[in-house]
């Protein structure tokens, strides 16, 4: 971003805070791995909007799914063990989910357990999932990210036809794989690479494993790197940067557009979803501190697979 003006830093706004009485004093398995020694009342992530405009989002360490409706009031919909992150909502109204523990998994609207959609891969078991992403034909995206890294550039984005049950690894030299989408013409895969500090573009084609891979932009650095991802109607890309506390907008081509900061104290911006009138506003998830954060969004953000 260097070769760019820095765009104007703008704020967030705060929607939506985890009321305190879902909060957790206790730590979890997920905790010790990832944050030894800290109390963590919550960490959400993976934000969704339903078909009736209920947004849902996960708290990875205590293995709970939440909606929040239009006035930010919060309702506990799954609590399983597991580490659910990214979600994405099938056009039959399941609820997929990225589980790092326990794979891909879905949840019915009737339901409150989540069921197992693909724990292995011809045996092999997941190095841990983190996000996913339904294409307009259906098809689902995944990164498979554990603790990939630039010590360990092993990452894997993985491609699912549910029809057909097939599945094929179309990259697996990933310095930490996270968010992921399509582009607006869905000929290409963006992918955050968190700790390579880049977002990946991968051409996409019916013939398996992405050939000419490249950066479709690099990040600032810092302690962490970029994060969940979105797309809105005219092709721009939103991308949380989990580091800095901001999300960064670009145009199709990359180029930096706008700035938005965290309002409040917590700097882990980790996932975004549009939604609320004319799906017009961006909602952010600031895990830190178990807040929902929102700004306007330049464009409506582009219809998803559950509104097909």
């Amino acid at each position: 971003m260097s070769l760019f003006p820095a765009p104007a830093p703008r704020k967030c706004e705060v929607f939506s805070s985890m009321p305190p009485h879902f909060h957790r004093t206790g730590d979890s398995d997920w905790v010790r791995a990832n944050k030894p020694g800290q109390q963590i009342a919550s960490f959400i992530e993976g934000p969704a909007f339903d078909r009736n405009g209920r947004l849902f989002v996960t708290d990875i360490p205590y293995g709970r799914i939440f909606s929040v409706d239009s006035r930010g009031v919060w309702s506990l919909q799954a609590e399983y063990d597991g580490w659910p992150n990214g979600l994405a909502f099938h056009r039959d109204g399941r609820l997929f989910i990225a589980d790092y523990r326990r794979g891909i998994l879905a949840l019915s609207p009737s339901s409150s357990a989540p069921l197992s959609v693909l724990t292995h891969i011809r045996s092999e078991s997941f190095k841990g999932v983190n996000d996913l992403f339904f294409a307009m034909n259906g098809q689902l995206y995944f990164t498979d990210q554990g603790q990939t890294g630039m010590q360990d550039p092993t990452g894997r984005v993985y491609r699912y036809d549910p029809p057909t049950a097939r599945i094929e690894c179309l990259l697996s030299n990933g310095p930490s794989p996270n968010g992921l989408l399509l582009d607006i013409e869905e000929k290409a895969l963006l992918v955050a690479m968190t700790r390579g500090n880049a977002v990946w573009r991968l051409p996409v084609s019916e013939y398996g494993p992405a050939t000419k891979v490249g950066i479709f932009t690099s990040m600032a650095g810092g302690v962490s790197g970029a994060d969940g991802m979105a797309l809105d109607s005219e092709g721009n890309v939103y991308v949380c940067d989990a580091g800095h506390g901001c999300v960064w907008i670009f145009n199709r081509h990359g180029v930096p557009l706008f700035r938005y900061d965290s309002v409040t104290g917590g700097r882990t911006l980790t996932n975004i979803a549009f939604g609320g009138r004319d799906n017009a506003t961006a909602f952010v998830t600031d895990s830190s501190t178990g807040t929902i954060q929102m700004f306007p969004a330049i464009a409506p953000g582009r219809p998803l697979f559950s509104h097909v």
